[in-house]
């Protein structure tokens, strides 16, 4: 028997019966519900010549539409709708992660000599030489397009932005797929890091303003699982194409290739998902909020079969929202939440990528030859989906924050370990749990950093703040590189450690509680 249906000879009621039901529930306006919010709407065009009014009476409708969002269960359309969103995001997993594989390939076919280089070659100065540019130039574009561009959500709409960055995104990966200089490579990777930086700002922020506040961390949970996929894909793909030329073309051109596919996915993405209904009521656009809430509604009454519950009634107005700048993730209550998630960001990457990049690297350097350390390294990255589909377990059951300080405390550990570790069995499964910490601690904090800023500022802050993981991703290799070869594997384990404990300190102290409250209460 499906689930929600009604057992014995009890029937449904009919369409016209349920919409009578809801009709009656969304009487008062206070509710929330579709009725009052078409009541406050009625009453907001009334106070258009007093602005205060007009303000309080608007924030009263939308944050009748956000309790009867979050109000919504978890059904196959909103799991569809994640998916959606989540299929984006594989590309830039995919991106971020052929990174490392494609090397290889890439200095065999000398791009990465100084005179290929051009002016890129003047980064030796800093200590950043051959495919380092290639390293620098993504973290460098992906800065640019999270701190510069990161806002740019918040005015034009997540939705819009979105879609448009895999676009972005798209043609500079084909552009890069065809270059055949150093400087030309690193031209196309920095400009497509900037699509890369403005699309993962924004399906962060997308899911928290569509997802009910019960189920936000199995939504996050599930992204990741989609978007973990690219590891084992990329890592096979690089085993299979890069040491070859299929249609005399260098296997890692291939690889850049399957990229361009994100824009494929553009169009699925654009017929399948609304703009935010957050958004829409913060710019005013309450009739369009409506309707993307109204539809929401009607797919999960379709797939559970029945009339959904009334909404938490909203008793009160809320205080009306400012006008957005970026100096307000600098004001209370904000200004600590923006230094707090800064500092975790900065860190969180030394441990995340300083293992998933360096995989292949540091399996050399323990003595495994290049063949095995690939081969390695596609098992490790087989099991990367895998860490946020078992954090699915306690995504809604445990506070986020304590899920991101055990995650990191267990890579910090296992991790550890590893740099110890010899022969097969020992490796492999302290590589497994490594990475499955750093996925649940990747999908943990996701959602807990959108989840910490009001909606009229919440892409710009979640740019800035993850815009400090990108310059962090530069440093880390710089200092990896050294300590790997000064000190072995085992300093680069306990230089990750030092990152976790900060991780740990910072979360732990000062990050606020979440777990199943709305997004107007935590960033109210």
């Amino acid at each position: 028997m499906r689930r929600g249906r009604p057992q014995g000879n009890t029937r449904l009621p009919s369409r016209r019966g349920r919409r009578q039901a809801r009709t009656r529930a969304a009487a008062p306006a206070a509710e929330g519900t579709e009725g009052g919010t078409m009541a406050q709407a009625g009453t907001t065009a009334g106070h258009r010549d007093d602005p205060a009014a007009h303000a309080a009476s608007q924030a009263l409708a939308a944050a009748g539409l956000a309790a009867r969002l979050d109000r919504l269960p978890a059904t196959r359309s909103l799991w569809a709708t994640v998916g959606l969103l989540s299929l984006g995001a594989l590309f830039e997993y995919y991106d971020l992660f052929y990174t490392a594989y494609v090397a290889p390939g890439m200095a065999k076919a000398g791009l990465f000599t100084p005179a290929s280089l051009g002016p890129f070659d003047a980064l030796a100065g800093i200590g950043v030489t051959g495919f380092g540019t290639f390293v620098f130039a993504t973290f460098a574009g992906l800065w640019v397009g999270t701190t510069a561009f990161g806002g740019v959500a918040d005015r034009y709409g997540r939705r819009v932005v979105f879609t448009w960055s895999l676009v972005w995104y798209s043609l500079a990966t084909l552009a890069l797929a065809v270059q055949t200089s150093g400087f030309g490579v690193d031209l196309a990777r920095f400009v497509a890091g900037i699509g890369l930086g403005v699309e993962l700002v924004t399906v962060d922020t997308y899911i928290a303003e569509i997802v009910p506040a019960g189920v936000r961390g199995r939504a996050y949970a599930l992204n990741q699982v989609v978007t973990f996929l690219a590891v084992p894909i990329v890592a096979l793909l690089a085993w299979l194409l890069v040491p070859t030329a299929p249609l005399g073309v260098d296997g890692w051109r291939w690889v850049v290739l399957v990229g361009t596919l994100g824009a494929v996915a553009v169009w699925f993405i654009r017929r399948g998902v609304p703009e935010s209904p957050r958004w829409l009521a913060r710019q005013g656009r309450l009739d369009a909020a409506e309707r993307v809430v109204r539809a929401f509604e009607r797919r999960a009454e379709h797939d559970l079969g029945r009339a959904l519950p009334a909404p938490a009634a909203v008793a009160t107005a809320p205080a009306p929202e400012g006008r957005a700048s970026f100096a307000e993730i600098w004001s209370p209550p904000y200004r600590a939440r923006t230094v707090m998630m800064s500092v975790f960001q900065f860190c969180q990457t030394i441990g995340f990528y300083g293992f998933a990049a360096w995989v292949p690297t540091l399996l050399i350097a323990k003595g495994i030859d290049v063949t095995k350390s690939l081969q390695y390294s596609f098992t490790i990255a087989v099991v990367n989906p895998f860490g946020p589909l078992l954090g699915m377990l306690v995504a809604d059951r445990m506070e986020r924050k304590w899920q991101i300080c055990a995650a990191a405390v267990a890579a910090a550990c296992f991790g550890l370990l590893f740099g110890q570790a010899g022969g097969f069995w020992p490796v492999i499964l302290l590589g497994v749990l490594v990475t499955l910490s750093n996925n649940w601690m990747s999908f943990a904090f996701h959602g807990y950093q959108a989840e910490l800023f009001p909606t009229r500022v919440r892409a710009r802050a979640v740019g800035f703040t993850y815009s400090w993981s990108r310059l962090s991703g530069a440093f880390a290799g710089l200092v990896i590189s050294a300590l790997l070869a000064r000190e072995g594997v085992g300093a680069v384990f306990a230089f990750i450690a030092g990152a976790m404990a900060i991780v740990v300190l910072a979360i732990g102290v000062w990050g606020p509680r979440t777990l199943d409250r709305p997004l107007e209460e935590i960033s109210g």
